[in-house]
């Protein structure tokens, strides 16, 4: 980001805006919304303006406009429609040390005026650092439309009631309430019309701690999907956005975590292949013992959690402990590696078997069953592979139809680090050395029906330019 988004204190402070025409008139429209004291440098207003210095609504100063006009400022703008004048006076402001806007100049701009979605005290704004203000006008429009014209009564009826379910009721409860508050019946019945008998629910609910809501401990196991944090789901959102605590693993995008509240507690479970600085054992009591504390607990994973994330271990746990739990699908390596590339995983008339599989085997195996009995028609998606990917290039390549087997190498799928290539079964080693490729990796082996032989053919880091661009990302 280039400009910080931030809400400013305007109670009670000095704003100046400078100039006297339209420019000026819109500004001073937008801080009429603030309880600022506004002050017009200029000796002649329009009619909106004179009308509002009428009725004491702004103040109207004259004369030469000097540095210490702007001395204790919380904004100023300048706006008198002149270029050459407006850039002089920023001049003058800044020697104040003021923050400054001038209008239709972004150079010139300490601050952006953003677009924005009055619900007060709820309000949005919309910014796009000056580069594209028709879009934030459009965004502005669909969350006009998303928001009750009297959420905002219902958001200060819920701060004039803050103390009071402070007093009442302990912290996850209070989390509770105010989540029922605006996600549930009292939402509902006070947009509607109904807010005598929707302040009374709420009323009771901090009276009595009585309302609808889970008073113990829980755990979700979210697929936080193959990399982009925007490939996760709205319910993983959710989720994170409910949890206490959340446990993550070492491919997990940390951008992901900014999701989750601010206060959550994170705790990184991340492990590598052969150094478990977690071990799961310590993982899995860790997390029962958050949940039995009362806390709502997410385990966060890479892809999904039920394709080789040893979820089964934790969800045997939470079971014997009788800790409810939910599971979140996450779209699975596999796919995002192939839309990364632009594939499917199975194709009308070529593949009609997709096999999902590991190279990672604890006893040792190096070889899927899966991969030894490859027949035609089959897609096989390897998991944690690389390391097997010598025995299982020699092995198919000692095959009658090994030079009909393709294969796609997506590497850190879905992230800026992306490296995609392909080759033929026999180069497979060869193609993981050239591209440093150790781990994180998926391995797409393909073999057709009715295809003809494959040419070797490897894409040195063609990923992020290419790929990227196939599933629109910039």
């Amino acid at each position: 980001m280039k400009t910080f988004p931030m809400f400013i204190k305007m109670a009670g402070r000095r704003v100046v805006i400078v100039g006297g025409g339209e420019q000026a008139a819109q500004k001073t429209r937008l801080m009429l919304k603030t309880d600022a004291q506004i002050v017009v440098l200029s000796d002649m207003l329009d009619d909106e303006l004179a009308a509002l210095a009428a009725s004491g609504r702004i103040t109207q100063e004259r004369g030469a406009i000097t540095a210490r006009d702007f001395e204790q400022t919380a904004l100023v703008f300048i706006a008198t429609g002149c270029p050459g004048a407006d850039s002089a006076l920023h001049g003058v402001a800044k020697a104040a040390g003021a923050t400054v806007n001038v209008v239709d100049q972004p150079a010139l701009c300490d601050a952006i005026t953003p677009s924005i979605v009055d619900r007060d005290p709820v309000v949005v704004a919309i910014g796009t650092e000056g580069t594209a203000p028709v879009l934030a006008r459009q965004i502005k429009t669909q969350v006009e439309q998303m928001l009750e014209p009297n959420l905002g009564d219902l958001a200060a009826l819920a701060g004039r009631l803050r103390a009071s379910a402070a007093q009442h009721l302990a912290p996850r409860l209070r989390r509770d309430l105010w989540r029922w508050v605006f996600g549930d019946a009292p939402r509902r019945k006070y947009t509607s019309g109904g807010v005598r008998e929707a302040a009374q629910m709420i009323k009771q609910a901090i009276a009595t701690g009585d309302f609808e809501h889970d008073t113990g401990g829980s755990v979700a196991l979210v697929g936080a999907g193959p990399g982009a944090k925007d490939l996760i789901t709205l319910r993983g959102v959710q989720r994170l956005q409910e949890a206490d605590v959340i446990y993550y693993d070492r491919l997990v995008d940390p951008e992901i975590l900014e999701l989750a509240r601010r206060d959550a507690q994170r705790v990184y479970v991340g492990k590598r292949p052969g150094c478990h600085s977690w071990p799961q054992e310590k993982i899995t009591q860790t997390m029962l013992a958050a949940a039995k504390s009362g806390a709502r607990v997410v385990r966060l994973k890479c892809g999904d959690p039920g394709v080789f994330a040893r979820s089964l271990e934790e969800i045997d746990a939470l079971r014997d402990a009788d800790i409810p739990f939910e599971i979140v699908p996450g779209v699975t390596a596999a796919c995002g590696a192939a839309a990364a590339v632009g594939q499917t995983l199975t194709e009308r008339e070529a593949i009609d078997t997709l096999i999902l599989t590991t190279g990672h085997f604890t006893d040792g195996s190096a070889i899927p069953n899966a991969v030894k009995n490859l027949s035609p028609g089959s897609c096989v998606a390897l998991y944690m592979a690389v390391a097997a990917a010598p025995e299982i290039s020699t092995y198919l390549s000692a095959r009658h139809a090994a030079e009909l087997i393709s294969v796609t190498i997506v590497a850190n799928a879905q992230t800026d680090a992306q490296i995609v290539a392909t080759c033929d079964i026999a180069s497979l080693p060869a193609t993981l050395a050239q591209h440093g490729i150790k781990n994180t990796a998926t391995l797409l082996l393909k073999l057709r029906k009715n295809t003809v032989p494959v040419k070797s053919a490897v894409l040195p880091h063609t990923a992020k330019a290419a790929a990227l661009s196939v599933v629109g990302r910039a």
